[in-house]
């Protein structure tokens, strides 16, 4: 993620910033400019507007926004509406579609949680240009989400997506409930936004390879997804792990299928793409590549897909000691690793195809 700097002050802000800790300016998130702005209230605009304040201290006041509708009712979102819109939501929380009862204490702040993961998810989205931010954008633009808790004598809330609609157990939003589940399931890495990235990358696989045309070459790197999914499924959950699953994946789990091997790639090339911009923001001689700039050419690794792969060799070289970095800071604190991977050259493959298919899909 980017780090920001306030309008008003200049000071370091977040992305989920809520207010100016330097000089006490309201901050959110302006998702029709993909940035952090500083608002000052502007009544005589309308009830309930705000201006966004210009950068430079100079006073000079900008567009107008209302805040989100999730964020004057329950504190739970930082993202602005602008004041032409018709919604009271914001375009990350409009795509939220299913609720768990918010009169209950703790499903509320589970939800919130979850809510902060996925405007995490929608700004990465965004900025490789998969995810619209036009307020008049149809409900399909994205995925939809639904976020819903387990009822008693009722069936159990199963994580997954079906038909573009993401659903997500709210309990996942508890650290006991991720790590209970992380230990039983063998899995180095749950979180809430590797839940969402990882279900996404269904969603996409649907967009870009299925309706694409693409099956041809994602079956020439991945497989053929045609084989039975819930046969491979079973298999995954009840036979050891195959030994030499890391030659060609990035994790157990993406051996299991080629659907599951598309997420988890899917997943891995979001996390690449968020933490190289959060310390490109942090340190000078590091960059993050743009999907949409004109490409290089191709360096080394070839794939049936035949297209550019703009910075993905300079993504690759970045990475590798930023990870051995981060896992070292981690380590120092008595922390266990933050990145528990290792990339082989074939799951390096599949990291290339899926950001080749992303840069073409974000040209055409």
């Amino acid at each position: 993620m980017r780090v920001y700097n306030c309008d008003h002050c200049g000071h370091l802000v977040f992305f989920d910033s809520v207010q100016c800790m330097q000089c006490g300016s309201t901050l959110a998130f302006l998702p029709d400019r993909l940035t952090l702005g500083a608002l000052a209230p502007a009544p005589e605009a309308g009830h309930g507007l705000w201006r966004r304040l210009d950068s430079g201290n100079t006073g000079a006041r900008g567009a107008l926004y209302r805040p989100c509708y999730n964020h004057t009712t329950w504190g739970a979102c930082n993202f602005a509406v602008p004041a032409g819109s018709p919604h009271l939501l914001c375009v990350a929380c409009r795509q939220t579609q299913r609720l768990p009862d918010l009169s209950e204490p703790l499903h509320r702040l589970r939800w919130a949680r979850i809510e902060g993961a996925k405007r995490q998810l929608f700004y990465t989205l965004a900025r490789l240009g998969l995810q619209s931010t036009d307020e008049l954008a149809p409900a399909s633009a994205g995925p939809a989400y639904a976020f819903l808790a387990d009822m008693p004598g009722g069936p159990s809330i199963v994580t997954g997506h079906h038909s573009g609609t993401i659903t997500l157990n709210v309990a996942e939003a508890d650290d006991d409930e991720r790590a209970r589940l992380r230990v039983a399931l063998h899995e180095p890495y749950r979180t809430l936004i590797g839940h969402l990235r990882h279900e996404s990358g269904h969603f996409y696989w649907d967009r870009l390879v299925q309706d694409g045309g693409r099956l041809d070459a994602f079956r020439a790197v991945f497989g053929d997804e045609r084989q039975d999914y819930a046969t491979a499924l079973q298999a995954h959950y009840t036979l050891p792990a195959r030994a030499d699953w890391s030659l060609q994946h990035v994790s157990a789990y993406a051996a299991a299928h080629p659907w599951e091997d598309w997420a988890e790639t899917w997943a891995h090339y979001l996390h690449m793409v968020d933490l190289l911009e959060t310390a490109a923001a942090y340190a000078t001689g590091l960059s993050v590549p743009e999907t949409r700039t004109p490409a290089p050419p191709r360096e080394h690794v070839a794939d049936p897909f035949g297209a550019p792969a703009p910075g993905f060799d300079t993504m690759v070289r970045q990475w590798v000691p930023l990870t051995l970095l981060l896992n070292s800071l981690n380590r120092s604190l008595g922390q266990q690793d933050a990145y528990p991977f290792a990339l082989s050259p074939g799951a390096l493959r599949k990291l290339r195809f899926v950001h080749d298919l992303v840069a073409q899909a974000t040209a055409d």
